[in-house]
C-alpha cells in the first residue's frame, strides 16, 4: 500500500513508519509544511495513497501561553480538516483514513469504554470533541474512518519515559501530587501493532481507545517504576512546581488522569502483547 503520514518524525510516528515500512508498504510523510501549505497542494501530495494516517499535533510538554494553546488546537484540529478537504478533492480517494484523539475526551471521575460519550469539560474536552469532528468529516466522504484514542504511550526512546527513565534511576522520582489520578497506558508495539490490524480488517471503523487492560494510579504506576528499577519512588512532584514549568492550565492538564478501557478492539481480537505494567516496564528498562 501507499500511505500518507503526518506526524512521521515524532515519537509515535517514527515506531509506526519502520514497521509499516518492514511491512514493505510505500510511505508519503507530510511534514508542517505540507499542511500548512494550502488543501490543493496537500491533495496532490496524498493523490494516489490508498490510506492517510493522521498523528499530527504541538508536543503538549510546553508552557502553556494563548499562543501555544492555539498552537495546540491547529495543529490538530485544523490540520484534521484540512486533511479531510484534501481527500474530497480527489478523484480516486483512500480507502482507509486513521486519525488521533486523546483520553482528554473524558474527565477523571469515571472508568469510559468507547460506548460512553465524551464528557470533559474546558480547553482538552472541546479541542477532542473538535478533532474527531473534523475526522469523522471523511466518512462523509465514503473513507473507511477510524478513531484511535490514545493513552499514554510508554516506549523508552519517547513519550513520558524518556524524562522520566533517568530522575528515577537516581532515586529522585514519585508520583504527581498525591498520586490518586488515573494513569490509563499502552506500550508502544501494542500501539503500533493496533495500526497493522486495523488495516488488515476493513470490518473494523469508528472509534477506539489504545489503552492496556492494565489501568492504575500515578502513584501505582511510580511504585512500579521504582521497584523495577530498585529505586524508591517517594519524592512527589508538587503541583506548584509543575505551574512554574507549564502555567497554571498546563500544570492541570499533566497533573489529571483518566481510565480508559479498550473494549472494540479485544471484541475484534487484538490481542495486547504488554497487558500489565510489569510486563512492558521490563522491556523498557531493559538493555538493549
Amino acid at each position: 500500500m501507499q500511505i500518507a503520514i503526518t506526524g512521521a518524525t515524532g515519537f509515535v510516528g517514527r515506531h509506526l513508519c519502520r514497521r509499516l515500512e518492514q511491512e514493505g508498504h510505500q510511505l508519503v510523510k507530510l511534514g508542517r509544511r505540507d499542511c500548512q501549505a494550502g488543501v490543493a497542494a496537500l491533495a496532490e501530495r496524498i493523490q494516489g495513497c490508498d490510506a492517510v494516517i493522521n498523528l499530527a499535533g504541538e508536543n503538549i510538554s510546553q508552557r502553556w501561553t494563548e499562543s501555544y494553546m492555539r498552537a495546540l488546537y491547529d495543529s490538530r484540529v485544523v490540520t484534521t480538516r484540512t486533511l479531510v478537504e484534501a481527500m474530497g478533492r480527489l478523484e480516486r480517494r483512500p480507502d482507509l483514513f486513521i486519525s488521533t484523539s486523546a483520553m482528554g475526551a473524558f474527565d477523571s471521575e469515571g472508568r469510559y469504554s468507547e460506548a460512553d460519550p465524551p464528557n470533559a469539560s474546558g480547553f482538552f474536552g472541546q479541542l477532542t470533541r473538535d478533532w474527531e469532528a473534523a475526522a469523522r468529516q471523511a466518512e462523509e466522504l465514503g473513507i473507511r474512518t477510524l478513531i484511535f484514542r490514545f493513552s499514554l504511550v510508554l516506549g523508552r526512546d519517547g513519550g513520558i519515559m524518556k524524562p522520566l527513565l533517568l530522575p528515577f534511576r537516581l532515586g529522585l522520582g514519585g508520583p504527581v501530587g498525591d498520586g490518586r489520578q488515573p494513569f490509563s497506558w499502552i506500550h508502544i508495539d501494542d500501539l503500533v501493532r493496533a495500526y497493522i490490524f486495523a488495516m488488515a480488517h476493513p470490518e473494523l471503523n469508528g472509534i477506539y481507545h489504545l489503552s492496556a487492560p492494565d489501568p492504575m494510579t500515578n502513584r501505582q504506576f511510580s511504585q512500579a517504576l521504582g521497584r523495577q528499577l530498585h529505586r524508591p519512588a517517594l519524592l512527589p512532584v508538587p503541583l506548584f512546581a509543575l505551574k512554574l514549568l507549564f502555567g497554571k492550565k498546563g500544570a492541570e492538564a499533566l497533573a489529571s488522569g483518566q481510565y480508559l478501557i479498550a473494549q472494540r478492539l479485544p471484541d475484534a481480537g487484538y490481542h495486547f502483547q504488554y497487558d500489565t505494567l510489569a510486563k512492558a516496564l521490563a522491556e523498557i528498562t531493559s538493555k538493549v
